[in-house]
């Protein structure tokens, strides 16, 4: 191997320097009457022979644009694309420099709009507020699936756990033909869909349903990908089934079924496996791998995988998903999951408590074993009465029972070793959750200038039983020694009925300028009732009534906000400024404790929130937010919680609301013509009345934590991103990304009497690469580190400084023909953790795939943890705490799998519906 890869590298960069013609064509896109550039028109080459993609650029906001790149043609064809104007072709020598001046467009008459033919093609279209990519124009391999398109785009960035973002904002929703895909996490449509159906990939800002129905502009905080599906696939069935056995009896069995017929689909998804897979991937190199690494798991991220605790888990789900659409008419989807599970986790904590004269430690060994199952079904359907008038109705229902078994023990040291208390205690629970929600709105347009009203109703209400056994046993060391012990039964019932009703109406009142009128009322009642019961040594039951544990409680919030607001939707400029006067009943009564207490709140808060576009590729937005957080029923309570008999907890009826400021900045700057992406972010919350703890620690380290409110808590993180793609010919194409950031914050809580304030500042630059070379070989080599250091305001307590690195290679070989052969691997160190805990491991997963039966089926082997050091190792700080942490992952296994796609389509019908829809 060592003799392959220098000569394969000789070869790449002989090909890279002596192969293809260098060529540059540069010139203005201007408009044929008014001689007004055109910005972001779409420049693009192609081959005479096979139409296939060279190269492609976006003209700026004078109309100019630079075309440069190597090929091997002698001539190719050039195009110019820009929305409402005839596409505009010429044939072009290739020669080292080529300048064309002014390139005169005419626009399109309305009777021939939508007939170019050729603009099928083209690569890349700018739209007011959709940024379009023709999938077909990006090369990747043969089977490649969404994900591996996305990222080819420009802007756009696939972190290895598929995560998505577009100049530094996330994607939080995948669409494909403008409707849910399954779920509304992303990677469920990029993971399972295969490239070759896809036709546009749209990328727009996130809207809500009103933004979506007066067609104003998303507030640009998230983005939405919308897949579009090819016209000759769009009437057919696409279908992938998966299984695979190894070793340590690691299995996964995965299937997906989809029908298309038009604008109306139907798909069914089902999975098992005991790799902390979520089962819809069907990738194959890097499926059936579980990826749980350093406490992430994305299977448990995307809600597919129905589970509780971390750990390794035994997993089952099967689905079912409808949709369907008629444009001005209607649209509806939905979906049901049923998953069943099960978990085990072992893991140890060491835990260095601080107190204003000294400290303590603390070391917790853990292990968890449970089981749930989970029924989850919901709906969207949306009614366009006539042109001006919308319904929409969203219900969502789920019901799960958990079923958990937990064995902790806890010791605590002084300073110099000496043992000064322990507790080992389990813990059995069996829940019963029940929810339920559902979403009506109407908005109804008034006339053309944007004025509309609106109506919306929402509920959710939700049940959570509990019946828990708690065994414990609390033993104190030293001069005055004791033992306390625990044996109680306890049954919980939590009520939660949620109501709001909101009415908002916009007036117009001048050009791009609006008038926000708002109202909302909403009625939170929570009912919390817990009855504990001792054992009975006499009687041999849990019959004696626990009455200072026990509680039954009522807690109503009640909350009428008017609102005021202006706001200007314009080309450049766009901003909204509002005004909100929150008037707040709270309202509890324990029945049980016989207390009672209730409180009035008025408060005035403001938002806020600005962008203004450069051009078409430059954007700044600011945005400010003050929000009111309540507290919990668990804060509020004034009942002991003895789940942990060395910190006994105990909550606070008079806490008031905390009130939260954040302010946020974002910029992003995306230059077409030397294919480089540029964001920056600042992103600060401060915290008013936040609610802290109060702890007290007597001389046995047995600490007591009741809560109040104390100012002084922020926390933020900013940073920048920075890409650059390079591409010659189809021979060799890179991506480079860094992104340094830093995360910033102060916590305070309050010891025996003394206020402690941790203040940390954490530096984190990574730096990636993308390399690919003619689609045969591809390397992605990362690397990042974190400085953390955390300070506290005791002068007896050293600052708190340790590093964190994370270096990462994952490789892609598709050769010979019809083998696939892939390595990812990562480097992991935690710098400063404890004895007994790992620092550092090299994570490596392999795999060895075979297409046969003409493509349509893969064999695979892979190793997951090959060299078995596999860790999940971390420590973290905070106010009153140095934590070491390290749970169970899933260790070396070997494995074997087939894979089989069967696809059928048929007809060409054009697609309608499927309106870009954004929720």
């Amino acid at each position: 191997m060592h003799k392959v890869l220098p000569a394969l590298v000789l070869c790449i960069c002989f090909h890279y320097n002596v192969c293809g013609q260098e060529f540059k064509i540069t010139g203005s896109v201007v408009d044929a009457s008014s001689t007004q550039p055109l910005e972001a028109t779409t420049v693009y080459a192609e081959s005479p022979k096979d139409s296939s993609l060279v190269a492609y650029t976006i003209s700026d906001e004078n109309g100019y644009f630079e075309l440069e790149d190597r090929s091997l043609l002698k001539e190719f064809n050039l195009y110019f694309s820009f929305n409402g104007y005839k596409t505009l072709t010429m044939k072009v020598e290739v020669k080292p420099e080529i300048k064309l001046g002014a390139v005169q467009m005419e626009p399109q008459t309305q009777e021939l709009q939508g007939v170019d033919v050729i603009g099928d093609r083209v690569p890349i279209t700018v739209k007011k507020d959709t940024l379009e990519f023709n999938a077909d124009s990006f090369k990747t391999r043969p089977d490649a699936n969404v994900e591996d398109v996305l990222k080819r785009l420009p802007g756009v960035d696939v972190d290895s756990d598929g995560k998505i973002t577009v100049n530094g904002k996330e994607v939080n929703q995948v669409l494909v033909n403008g409707q849910v895909f399954f779920s509304n996490d992303p990677k469920v449509a990029t993971k399972s869909l295969p490239k070759e159906v896809i036709d546009k990939i749209q990328i727009t800002d996130t809207k809500t349903k009103t933004q979506e129905f007066t067609g104003e502009e998303g507030d640009g905080e998230n983005k939405t990908i919308n897949l579009t599906i090819k016209k000759d696939k769009n009437k057919g069935v696409l279908g992938r089934i998966s299984a695979g056995y190894g070793t340590d009896e690691r299995y996964q069995l995965n299937g997906l079924l989809n029908h298309f017929n038009d604008t109306e689909r139907v798909s069914f998804i089902a999975s098992s496996n005991n790799i902390n897979n979520s089962g819809f991937s069907f990738d194959e190199i890097y499926d059936m791998v579980g990826r749980t690494r350093g406490g992430y798991d994305g299977a448990r991220e995307s809600g597919l995988l129905n589970n509780f605790g971390n750990g390794i888990t035994t997993s089952s789900n099967l689905g079912g998903s409808y949709a369907n659409a008629e444009k001005g008419k209607y649209e509806v989807d939905g979906n049901y999951f049923f998953g069943y599970s099960d978990s085990f986790n072992d893991q140890k904590t060491n835990r260095e408590n601080i107190l204003p004269d000294g400290r303590f430690f603390t070391d917790s060994d853990s292990k968890f074993r449970g089981s749930s199952n989970s029924n989850r079904g919901s709906a969207s359907l949306e009614f366009d009465i006539d042109k001006t008038l919308r319904v929409t109705l969203e219900p969502s229902m789920s019901v799960s029972r958990t079923d958990s078994y937990n064995q902790n023990t806890s010791v605590s040291y002084d300073e110099d070793g000496n043992l000064i208390n322990r507790n080992n205690r389990t813990t059995r629970d069996d829940g019963f959750q029940r929810n339920f929600s559902n979403r009506f709105s109407i908005i109804k347009k008034l006339d053309t200038l944007g004025r509309f009203v609106s109506l919306r109703f929402s509920n959710n209400n939700n049940e959570n039983r509990n019946a828990s056994n708690l065994s414990s046993l609390r033993e104190v060391f030293g001069n005055e020694s004791e033992e306390q012990t625990l044996d109680q039964f306890s049954e919980v019932d939590n009520k939660r009925n949620n109501y709001e009703i909101q009415g908002e109406y916009r007036h117009p009142i001048a050009e791009k300028m609006f008038l926000d009128f708002e109202y909302e009322y909403s009625h939170d009642d929570r009912d919390n009732q817990k009855e504990v019961f001792d054992f009975n040594e006499e009687e041999g039951s849990y019959n004696l009534f626990n009455e200072e544990l026990s509680s039954n409680f009522n807690f109503k919030n009640i909350q009428q906000t008017p609102s005021l607001g202006i706001r200007r939707n314009g080309e450049k400029l766009n901003f909204r400024i509002a005004a909100e006067y929150k008037f707040t009943e709270l309202s509890n009564q324990d029945f049980l404790q016989n207390t009672s207490f209730s409180k009035s709140y008025e408060n005035l808060l403001f938002n806020a929130r600005m962008r203004y576009s450069f051009g078409k590729n430059k954007r700044f937005n600011a945005r400010y937010r003050s929000n009111l957080n309540f507290p919990s029923v668990n804060q509020l309570q004034p009942v002991p919680n003895v789940s942990n008999p060395l910190n006994i907890v105990i909550g606070n009826p008079e806490l008031s609301p905390a009130v939260s400021h954040n302010i946020n900045f974002h910029y992003n700057d995306f230059n077409w013509k030397d294919r480089t992406g540029l964001y920056a972010y600042l992103n600060v919350d401060f915290q008013e009345n936040k609610v802290s703890g109060i702890s007290t620690t007597d001389e046995n380290f047995l600490r007591t934590t009741r809560f109040t409110n104390i100012d002084g808590n922020y926390n933020g993180w900013a940073g920048f991103g920075y890409s650059k793609e390079v591409k010659k010919d189809s021979t060799i194409t890179a991506k480079f990304n860094l992104r340094p950031g830093v995360s910033f914050g102060r916590q305070v809580s309050f010891s025996n009497g003394v206020r402690l304030e941790a203040e940390s500042f954490d530096i984190s630059p990574y730096l990636s690469t993308t390399i690919n070379y003619r689609e045969l070989v591809e390397f992605e080599p990362g690397y990042g580190i974190t400085f953390n250091n955390t300070q506290y305001n005791l002068d007896n307590f050293e600052d708190v400084k340790f590093t964190a690195q994370n270096a990462s290679l994952r490789t892609t070989i598709y050769w010979p023909k019809n083998v696939i052969w892939g390595n990812d691997i990562r480097y992991t160190y935690n710098g400063n953790v404890g004895q007994g805990f790992r620092k550092d491991a090299v994570f490596w997963n392999m795999s060895l795939g075979l297409e046969i039966l003409n493509k349509k089926a893969t064999v695979k082997v892979l190793a997951y943890d090959l060299l078995d050091q596999n860790i999940n190792t971390r420590r973290t700080t905070g106010e009153d705490f140095i934590q070491d942490f390290q749970g169970t992952v899933l260790k070396r296994y070997f494995m074997g799998s087939f894979t089989y796609k069967f696809d059928q389509f048929g007809g060409a019908k054009p697609q309608g519906g499927g309106r870009f829809r954004r929720r």
